[in-house]
């Protein structure tokens, strides 16, 4: 039986155009799509093309994400059951209803939210040789750097690079991090796992649970991975797109059609 990049391969040589040797050509380079970019280009190269490229609609738009405010966790106040109740029941009414929210008052300080992402841009905005000593295609490293983590086995692969810093399970070496984001990943992914915490434990009650079910009794908490993405300028953004819809390995995924209606669980 063929491998997915095998027929990846066959299915794009006919008629002249050989997809599989322009993915080859831009992964040897190890320079990414930052390097496209940089090579200053006016026209999209085919491989990023996506031909059934679909745009939110008006209604996307316009959808009221649920938005909760931790504030009161991290108060005198906070510790009344009252307080907490509240919150444990909007995280379970946009769980219910949204599969996902987004949280305020998290008690990471701005300036660690935005040194990371100029920690981030750094890494990647570096001069090349440094950063391709990171490029690789091995999963199982810790710390690594490339363009499309399936670059060969999907259809259409996305205009970005992607720094990957696997934290947890198990001690990370400090050192193993790019010295140009390494202070400011370690400080970033400290205040992550404490806010990671506070959420399964309030995901935990809101499913009627001991306060510790997700995070000390089955270990949810036990992994970390920050994934620093890149989207360098392109020369025809309306081609593209720099993340497509997608599902995440090891997650139910949950989508609200038309912000009304029923919920789609798609594995």
């Amino acid at each position: 039986m063929a491998s997915d990049e095998q027929e990846t391969q066959a299915d794009h040589e006919h008629g002249g155009y050989d997809r599989y040797k322009e993915l080859k050509l831009l992964d040897e380079t190890k320079q990414g799509v930052k390097g496209l970019a940089d090579a200053g280009l006016s026209k999209l190269p085919r491989i990023f093309i996506q031909d059934n490229l679909n745009t939110c609609s008006s209604h996307a738009n316009n959808a009221n994400i649920p938005v909760i405010d931790l504030g009161s966790l991290h108060h005198e106040q906070g510790n009344s059951s009252s307080s907490r109740n509240e919150i444990i029941e909007k995280v379970k009414d946009a769980c219910e209803k949204w599969g996902f929210f987004q949280v305020v008052n998290h008690d990471i300080p701005q300036r660690v939210l935005d040194e990371m992402l100029d920690g981030v841009r750094r890494f990647h905005e570096q001069d090349f040789e440094v950063k391709k000593q990171f490029y690789s295609r091995d999963v199982s490293k810790r710390v690594f750097y490339n363009t499309n983590f399936h670059l060969y086995t999907t259809s259409e692969i996305n205009w970005r690079d992607t720094l990957y810093c696997r934290l947890a399970p198990g001690p990370l070496d400090p050192h193993q991090l790019p010295s140009i984001c390494r202070d400011i990943t370690v400080e970033y992914s400290d205040h992550v796992k404490k806010l990671g915490l506070t959420l399964l434990e309030l995901l935990s009650e809101a499913l009627g649970l001991e306060r510790s079910y997700l995070n000390k009794d089955i270990g949810c908490a036990e992994g970390v991975l920050i994934l620093g993405h890149y989207y360098p300028p392109c020369p025809e953004p309306e081609l593209t797109l720099g993340t497509n819809s997608h599902t995440d390995i090891g997650f139910v995924t949950i989508l609200l059609q038309d912000q009304v209606g029923g919920l789609s669980i798609l594995p």
